[in-house]
């Protein structure tokens, strides 16, 4: 794993807020520096993207993505729990693998948050890398929705699983599962997910 397109990949994935919106071509340019590989080549695509789009576009294509559709929620354990009660569960996980790590999560987040997940994985603690592991296929299946959608934020989860060990047999037929029920709720149905073809990898470059 590469701890660096962590770290790139949680910045672009996270809200833009003014901070993040003022180091946008900072953000950018470190993409510039990773070590060539497919995972540096869709964070450069997203970069151009992500770094030259007005900011009040760049903040409403957030929303619209990750805030209005359950599809591409960036909460890990909602496309495996939903609204359901044993969710709590899972994060008090989370929160336990940050606190054994001596990590300090953002609190105005849940603890599966996947850009706060990254963020671990940034530092290069081995357990952040194995929470990514360990919730490769429901960040597959994100990655699937969001090529679904044609969102620009695609590139950046692609650059995600490109840079960790492929899916087994056994984790492809669970992302095959999910997407055909989508995620659980107390009360009410919600419509499944239907799974797109694998788009074809976009190639960037460096100015």
């Amino acid at each position: 794993m590469d701890a660096d397109v962590m770290e790139i990949a949680a910045l672009m994935l996270r809200f833009p807020e003014d901070e993040v919106l003022a180091a946008r071509r900072e953000i950018a340019a470190a993409a510039c520096e990773l070590a060539p590989s497919p995972s540096r080549e869709l964070l450069l695509v997203a970069a151009d993207w992500w770094a030259g789009v007005d900011a009040d576009e760049l903040q409403s294509e957030y929303v619209r993505t990750f805030d209005m559709a359950r599809r591409t929620s960036l909460d890990l354990t909602y496309v495996t729990y939903g609204d359901r009660r044993q969710r709590g569960m899972a994060l008090l996980a989370f929160r336990h693998q940050y606190r054994e790590a001596g990590y300090e999560p953002d609190e105005t987040e849940l603890a599966d948050h996947l850009p706060m997940v990254l963020e671990f994985a940034g530092t290069g603690h081995p357990a952040g890398e194995q929470m990514l592991r360990d919730n490769l296929p429901v960040i597959e299946l994100l990655r699937l929705a969001l090529e679904d959608a044609a969102s620009p934020f695609a590139a950046v989860v692609d650059a995600v699983t490109r840079a960790l060990p492929p899916l087994t047999e056994d984790e492809a037929a669970l992302v095959r599962d999910l997407a055909m029920a989508g995620p659980p709720t107390e009360s009410i149905g919600l419509e499944p997910f239907a799974p797109p073809e694998v788009m074809p990898q976009p190639i960037g470059g460096c100015s």
